[in-house]
C-alpha cells in the first residue's frame, strides 16, 4: 500500500486523520513534508519555497506569539514580524479561540474554527501557523485541507503537527528568521531554487 501523503486540499467534506493514515510525527532535527520526514534543513527550505512562490503568503500567528507573555514568546514575535515585513508577507492574526459566530471579519481575523472563510475570502494558497495550541491547529489544519487548495505550514515549539502540509518542530526565532533568508534569496536570486 502507497504511505497516505498530506497533501495540498481540497480533499473533501471529512478528511481522513493524517496520524489515523499513517503520518507520524517527526522526530528532533527532523521536520515533516507532505507526511514524510526530512531533515529539518530541507523543511525550512522547502517552507520557503513554498511562501516564495505564492500569491498571497500569509502567516496566521496564534496566542503564543501574539501575547507577549514571557521573553521567548515577544522574540518570536519580533521574528515573525521581521520575516512578514521583508518578504512581503501578510499577517492575519488568531488572537484567541473563541468562536466568533454570527460573523467574522475575515479581513481581521481567523477563526479557529471556520479557517477556510478567511482562507477563501482573502484567497490565500499558502498559509504558515505559528504559536497556535497544537489541539487548535490541528483542528483548523485538516478543516484546511478538506475544503481549501491552500498549502499548509506548521511550525510548533514541541513535536510538529500531522494535519499540516509541512511541519517543523522545536521551533525557535532562529529557525524563523531561516525562513525569512531563505525567501530573500530565493526573490533574490530569482531562480526561487
Amino acid at each position: 500500500m502507497k504511505p497516505y501523503q498530506v497533501s495540498r486540499g481540497p480533499e473533501g467534506f471529512l478528511p481522513p486523520a493524517a496520524a489515523m493514515m499513517g503520518v507520524t510525527l517527526p522526530v528532533e532535527g527532523q521536520g515533516s513534508i507532505l507526511g514524510l520526514r526530512v531533515f529539518e534543513d530541507q523543511a525550512i527550505e522547502e517552507a520557503a519555497r513554498q511562501l516564495a512562490h505564492a500569491k498571497v503568503p500569509t502567516i496566521f500567528p496564534g496566542p503564543l506569539v501574539l501575547w507577549g507573555w514571557n521573553a521567548q514568546a515577544i522574540e518570536m514575535a519580533n521574528a515573525v514580524a521581521h520575516v512578514a515585513e521583508t518578504c512581503g508577507i501578510n499577517i492575519i492574526p488568531m488572537p484567541d479561540y473563541r468562536p466568533k459566530y454570527p460573523k467574522i471579519d475575515p479581513e481581521a481575523e481567523i477563526n479557529p474554527n471556520h479557517p477556510n472563510l478567511t482562507i477563501w475570502h482573502n484567497k490565500i494558497d499558502v498559509c504558515l501557523f505559528v504559536g497556535v495550541h497544537c489541539h487548535y491547529s490541528n483542528l483548523a489544519l485538516k478543516i484546511i485541507r478538506g475544503g481549501t487548495g491552500c498549502y499548509t505550514i506548521a511550525l510548533c515549539n514541541f513535536a510538529g503537527d500531522e494535519e499540516a502540509n509541512l511541519t517543523i518542530r522545536d521551533l525557535t526565532s532562529e529557525k524563523i528568521l531561516k525562513i525569512g533568508e531563505n525567501i530573500q534569496k530565493m526573490k533574490r536570486d530569482s531562480r526561487r531554487f
